[in-house]
């Protein structure tokens, strides 16, 4: 019988993306079905859901119940259209699934135009699905996964050889609803934009327009960006939202130091983080291989340089980016990079590992353990399962404030101030009162003791997560940079935060290096009146 060449074989001819995409979102949606009614988490709560439910009460996309910032409104505006068939966390958690799977199909697609097999684009696809960060998010309401998924499709129009107006129009396209998803995923097509104009300097004058072209159709994301941040101005007075949030992304960001230890932190969360490593050290070893021939003779493709020469643009854009701007060093900033880093390795073990699908099975093995075992330093819980446990461990205390205390004023931080004050995000059926403090660290608690404000019960838990005293703890050299530059600070234990307030700790649970605890304070409580809690204090 004779063997059909490489390239010819069924198993390498690419499915139809109709037939992949329903495959991939039934697979996101029941690998997440345990997590589809847990309420809302962290950032969800504190600006994602509250934006959305503006607009979805109200039909504003400058929200009302949460300090209005610069990120635009599309999020909002997807999200109030699947509320239409509910409002409840398991409609947003599904529509989230959604957005996940159309990202994943841009892998998929991404992985045929550079590779050109399909085996390739798969295992990618499915490595990226299982990775810890890309699966964390998978159900979450962040704006990352919207960018991501927009952004991996632009991706997947910009690079096809022959460069049509066509292709180049709908990369810009796909652009402009990863920008207008989050304003800083400007920041890939201005890369290849700049890329663009480098390669029509130096290039002949046969491909200069083509070029050229390119790199003006690709300005034209960010630039469709000015429109949302001219209303927002002429609506608020702000271009890039609330001086809070401008001084702690962009403004008090600009130290060299601080923008050194940010780019050390990018580099590690791109090619270590979560089990990172082990794809990233097998293609290291893998390269030392050479390349492997078909059954015709052919080497295995690999992906061309121009095109690898784009992606390693795109990728040190987004880690230098990020290393100047935002605030928090959280992961999830970084998403549409972990699939190209996926594909640049699972390209590089097909064409050189004989056994390459062994790489591909430690690689999965590695993600799924990073999904459920917490790493040796700090790190974001929604980089893993480990958000879960902290909704599950705050949903346990509350259920104790509501049963045991009922019409009490709890002193506790955010997010637990919005969990209680705002039913919608699914912790109480009505509002709690709240005194807030920023964190549970000594000078808080010391300024929460000479309050005069009156609370009974204190809801503590940890705001950081805590890596176990281990040989291996990686992070404990670095607290002094990480208080100075990005907000790190320690929390007091519940026993001693009730005895620096006079109180008892009724209730405690943690695990997985978080805590929570319920106490009770001996100090006079107003009661409230006709059932309605007091005033409700808001965070700083």
């Amino acid at each position: 019988m004779a063997v059909l060449p490489e390239q010819q074989r069924p198993f390498d001819r690419p499915l139809p993306l109709r037939l992949i995409f329903p495959l991939l979102f039934v697979g996101v949606y029941l690998s997440h079905l345990t997590l589809l009614r847990l309420p809302y988490y962290w950032d969800e709560a504190g600006y994602y859901i509250p934006a959305a439910y503006d607009f979805f009460r109200t039909g504003d996309v400058i929200p009302s119940t949460t300090l209005p910032n610069a990120h635009p409104p599309l999020p909002s505006l997807y999200l109030a259209l699947w509320w239409k068939s509910g409002f409840t966390p398991a409609v947003t958690r599904t529509a989230m699934c959604l957005v996940s799977a159309i990202g994943l199909l841009a892998v998929y697609r991404l992985g045929i135009v550079l590779n050109g097999r399909t085996r390739v684009a798969a295992t990618a696809t499915l490595l990226t699905a299982i990775y810890p960060v890309w699966f964390a998010q998978s159900t979450l309401a962040h704006a990352d996964m919207f960018a991501a998924a927009a952004t991996l499709w632009g991706l997947v129009f910009v690079f096809p050889g022959k460069r049509r107006p066509a292709d180049l129009w709908a990369a810009a396209a796909c652009f402009a609803v990863a920008a207008w998803s989050k304003e800083t995923a400007i920041v890939t097509p201005l890369a290849i934009s700049l890329w663009e104009m480098y390669l029509c300097l130096r290039g002949n004058d046969q491909d200069r327009g083509t070029h050229l072209r390119a790199a003006l159709l690709l300005l034209l994301p960010p630039a469709t960006l000015l429109a949302w941040y001219a209303y927002f101005r002429h609506r608020t007075g702000y271009i890039f939202g609330n001086p809070e949030f401008l001084r702690y992304n962009a403004t008090s960001t600009l130290s060299p130091v601080r923008i050194l230890l940010a780019l050390a932190h990018r580099i590690l969360q791109l090619t270590a983080h979560m089990n990172m490593f082990v794809p990233v050290l097998c293609m290291l070893g893998a390269m030392l291989l050479l390349p492997l021939r078909d059954r015709d003779g052919t080497l295995r493709p690999r992906i061309s340089p121009a095109n690898q020469a784009i992606l390693y643009v795109v990728i040190a854009a987004n880690i230098l980016f990020f290393s100047v701007l935002g605030g928090a060093l959280l992961t999830r900033y970084l998403l549409p990079l972990y699939p190209l880093i996926l594909l640049l390795c699972v390209s590089t073990f097909y064409r050189r590992v004989p056994y390459w699908w062994g790489l591909v099975l430690l690689s999965a093995a590695a993600f799924v353990i990073g999904l459920f075992v917490n790493p040796p330093y700090k790190f974001a819980p929604e980089d893993n399962l480990n958000y879960a446990d902290v909704i599950r461990l705050h949903q346990q205390a509350i259920r104790q404030i509501v049963s045991r205390f009922p019409g009490s004023t709890v002193l506790t931080a955010w997010p637990a101030t919005d969990e209680l004050s705002k039913p919608e995000l699914g912790y109480v059926k009505k509002p709690v009162a709240v005194v807030a403090v920023a964190n549970f660290s000594l000078p808080e608690i010391q300024k929460a003791a000479a309050s005069a404000q009156d609370f009974s019960v204190g809801f503590v838990f940890s705001t950081k997560y805590d890596p176990p005293r281990l040989w291996l703890n990686l992070g404990s050299r670095n607290e002094a940079l990480d208080t100075r530059f990005f907000d790190f600070h320690r929390d007091l234990g519940p026993s001693a935060i009730a005895h620096f307030l006079n109180g008892n700790v009724v209730w405690r649970d943690d695990g997985q290096g978080e805590w929570a605890a319920v106490l009770h304070f001996n100090r006079p409580q107003v009661a409230s009146l006709g059932g309605e809690p007091a005033t409700i204090i808001p965070e700083p």
